[in-house]
């Protein structure tokens, strides 16, 4: 007994002195959850694992550089604040590493900013640089992406359209390896976002005994080992930079799949795999109107043990052989106003997650008002948390594996 709480004594005591921004509603209102006890799941001992620490709990500048508009005409640098109404700001930056995140993902659109040959436009490229400078210089990590770029003039996983879709990830990536080959580990290139059979039945359901499926994993294979043979080839300290891939449509599924293979690699365990939950789906992504529900309860076990399922199977398969995965996108859109819920999911996702070693990136696509998905966490024009409760979730329990183990 006397064990037990002095695990739960320093719970309160990790709660109490890490929280990082402002303090939580009134006493009554939005509370930390009380966490059940989550075991502390045995981790090989390797630079990767070491790694994965230090990355943390992560915040992604969602629907910015990847915002994409096919009938654009003009500067493209004002692409930049299409979906979002501002432009980064380096204070925004500043913000997102005071709160206590430690990394940064950076999706980014290419296809609005290149020519017919796939030479990116400088200043977009010069533009990009600058936003990841600035979030280097806090001492972030930053993960740099290809975004919507899935279209069949691009990139396409299917072997009707693998040609072009090889020269697309090729030249976008030796462009990209080159302007940032001197920068250290904290930079990670991420070959692609989701990919997938856009505009298909199969879009977001991977089904391994359908041959289209079947055929989409094998391209993104080819992809994939393209991206890291691009990047190791570029030299200077990308010969053993963090690369991270995804499987189909970067889902758990996808990317546990006996179909999904790690690229080759020169580097040794080099590679992260890169996994997108939104889990439980009806809770955190499904909108009201379509079946969702905006509840989420420790005592709802259909709920949480679809978030400890899944994690323990990225965990089975990579982190108990020592290999690196991150979960570059997850969070819980707002519904009604259902802070208390969206806290406690937060306090709970984090808390598995780093409990298995595998850092979260929170999805804030700075969306704060209507009925859509609202996954805004950041006021982007006074750099002030809206949902400081769920920061203070976020990165509170991201630390719980510094928790003593039960015995």
């Amino acid at each position: 007994m006397k064990k037990k709480c002095a695990v739960w004594l320093m719970l309160f005591v990790l709660l109490c002195t890490t929280v990082p921004v402002t303090s939580f509603a009134a006493e009554g209102e939005i509370k930390m959850p009380n966490m059940p006890y989550i075991k502390q799941y045995a981790l090989p001992e390797n630079e990767a694992m070491e790694f994965l620490k230090k990355m943390g709990v992560g915040w992604n500048l969602g629907n910015t550089f990847d915002a994409t508009d096919d009938h654009f005409k003009g500067d493209d640098l004002d692409i930049e604040k299409a979906w979002v109404g501002i432009k980064t700001k380096e204070d925004m930056i500043v913000a997102v590493k005071e709160a206590g995140f430690n990394t940064l993902r950076l999706p980014v659109s290419w296809h609005n900013h290149v020519d017919a040959d796939f030479n990116i436009n400088e200043p977009w490229l010069n533009r990009v640089q600058e936003v990841v400078d600035w979030a280097m210089d806090c001492g972030l990590y930053v993960i740099l992406n290809t975004h919507h770029d899935v279209y069949e003039k691009y990139y396409y996983p299917d072997s009707e359209h693998y040609e072009t879709s090889s020269r697309y990830i090729g030249r976008i990536w030796e462009q990209l390896s080159e302007r940032f080959k001197d920068y250290d580990e904290h930079l990670i290139f991420e070959s692609m976002n989701e990919p997938r059979l856009k505009g298909t039945e199969d879009e977001w359901v991977f089904n391994t005994g359908k041959a289209t499926c079947q055929d989409a994993a094998e391209c993104i294979n080819k992809l994939n080992q393209l991206f890291v043979d691009t990047v190791r080839s570029s030299g200077g300290n990308n010969k053993d930079r963090y690369l991270m891939v995804p499987g189909y449509c970067a889902s758990a599924d996808g990317g546990t799949s006996e179909l999904f293979k790690l690229p080759a690699d020169t580097a040794d365990n080099r590679i992260i795999v890169s996994i997108h939950a939104y889990t439980p789906y009806p809770f955190a992504l499904q909108s009201m109107t379509e079946g969702g529900t905006d509840t989420f309860a420790l005592t709802d076990i259909g709920q949480t043990s679809e978030i400890t399922r899944f994690m323990n199977k990225l965990y089975n398969t990579y982190i108990a052989n020592g290999i690196p995965v991150v979960i570059g996108e997850f969070g819980a859109r707002n519904k009604n106003e259902n802070l208390q819920s969206r806290v406690t999911f937060s306090a709970f996702y984090a808390a598995n997650a780093a409990a298995r070693n595998i850092p979260c990136v929170w999805w804030d696509n700075s969306a704060h008002k209507g009925s859509g998905e609202l996954f805004g966490l950041l006021n982007r024009r006074n750099c002030e948390w809206r949902f400081p409760e769920i920061v203070n979730a976020l990165v509170t329990y991201s630390g719980y594996d510094k928790i003593p183990p039960k015995e």
